[in-house]
């Protein structure tokens, strides 16, 4: 009897056939949102930053529906889908989200109990907070490095070199006559050519002290940097969301520091009414509230921070987009004043930053505003420090301060 064998089109299963990397590319700006939607709440609190699975639910339907990272077939099959085909979809999807390490929830995900018999998500499955992994973190990173570096065209990675020389094992300069004290990273074409044109060429070839040559390579030095980011009220305010993409180019920096310069140290200070300092792997949720700008706080605790460090070059990188309007008095009180430049938190400030210029700390500016006050205080920051300012959008942030950097490694260290 004849064997007949069927064949049909391959459909594929969306929640297997999806690419993980795609779907938390598609929900960055959901996981990294600072408050820009909840303005007028107090949202500066770790336990509320925390997002439900509920929202996560509904920021995965999204993606599904508007975004661009599906192709025709795909978008084609989940647009025929009913309500609850698309609900059982989003669960799979945050099962394997979970299975494959991007999230954590507070509670074992369980589809088969997310819904009721009604189609409806229960209580508790609603009300389960969740948080992005490390590897989440880390993709997010790298993804913003990319985006941010591939606007700039091509750039050479490499560890901080200086214009100071020093004879190392990577050859980069001329070869010089050997020092006592050297690296014997020997030349060993220029040696023999001094010994040839001393002795003429016969064996055997009699090789000298003076004879020695060896090569140079770029003097690389180590810096330790402290990003303070300004988590005040005003940079989610005038229509305009500020700090995610500051958040968005300290995991980029976090992310090129630690890839392809091991040996610089980054830490981050959050600056408000106080300063607080953060490990990067919370800063996903990290999100604005009702505060003023404490700046002397933010520089006090940086210069603790780089004290601890061992390195060549220290420096604090300050992303900002308003004037300091905030002092910690000395019995522990917050005085508070945002109309205009107070002399009182104008003079502390800057002698905070005398402070950071005596111990070699040097203080580049990245301002998110343009307002006379803020320039005001910056040049003058600036100008005490040697350092840098930069008026920039969020938009080119990330630019700006990469390039910067990276850029110093032609710097020389004294």
């Amino acid at each position: 009897m004849a064997k007949f064998i069927r064949y049909q089109k391959y459909v594929p299963e969306p929640a297997s056939e999806m690419s993980m990397e795609d779907l938390l590319n598609a929900l960055s700006d959901y996981l990294l949102q600072s408050g820009f939607q909840q303005q007028y709440s107090d949202f500066y609190d770790l336990k509320d930053a925390e997002q439900t699975l509920e929202d996560l639910r509904q920021a995965i339907a999204d993606a599904l529906l508007n975004s661009d990272m599906l192709d025709q077939q795909m978008r084609e099959q989940i647009e025929n889908m009913s309500g609850e085909q698309l609900e059982q979809l989003v669960e799979q999807l945050i099962q394997r989200m979970e299975q494959e390490n991007y999230i954590n929830v507070d509670q074992p995900h369980d589809p088969a109990r997310a819904s009721t018999a009604g189609g409806q998500v229960s209580d508790a499955q609603s009300q389960a907070r969740f948080e992005i992994t490390d590897k989440s973190l880390d993709f997010l990173g790298f993804k913003a490095l990319r985006d941010l570096l591939g606007s700039l065209g091509k750039s050479s990675f490499g560890r901080h070199d200086t214009r100071d020389t020093a004879t190392g094992i990577e050859a980069s300069g001329a070869t010089k006559t050997y020092e006592f004290g050297d690296t014997m990273n020997l030349d060993i074409t220029a040696t023999l050519s001094n010994a040839i044109q001393r002795e003429g060429l016969h064996l055997p070839l009699n090789i000298e002290y003076n004879d020695l040559q060896v090569h140079q390579c770029e003097y690389q030095s180590s810096c330790a940097t402290v990003l303070m980011l300004d988590c005040s009220h005003s940079m989610i305010l005038y229509g305009e969301d500020r700090f995610t993409p500051a958040k968005k180019v300290a995991m980029a920096l976090s992310h090129l520091i630690r890839t392809q310069y091991p040996g610089d140290s980054l830490s981050l200070v959050l600056f408000h009414d106080s300063a607080e300092e953060l490990p990067l792997s919370q800063l996903a949720r990290v999100k604005v509230g009702p505060y003023y700008t404490n700046t002397r706080e933010g520089l006090r605790l940086a210069q603790r921070i780089l004290q601890r460090q061992r390195k060549d070059m220290k420096q604090i990188v300050m992303i900002t987009d308003g004037k300091p309007s905030a002092l910690t008095l000395e019995d522990g009180r917050i005085y508070k004043n945002a109309f205009g430049l107070d002399p009182l938190v104008v003079s502390e400030t800057l002698k905070e930053v005398s402070k950071c210029k005596r111990a070699g700390v040097l203080i580049n500016t990245f301002m998110l505003a343009s307002d006379y006050g803020l320039v005001q205080f910056v040049q003058k920051v600036t100008e005490m420090c040697r350092g840098k300012a930069y008026f920039t959008t969020p938009y080119t942030l990330g630019q700006y301060l990469l390039m910067d950097y990276m850029s110093r490694k032609t710097k020389t260290v004294h």
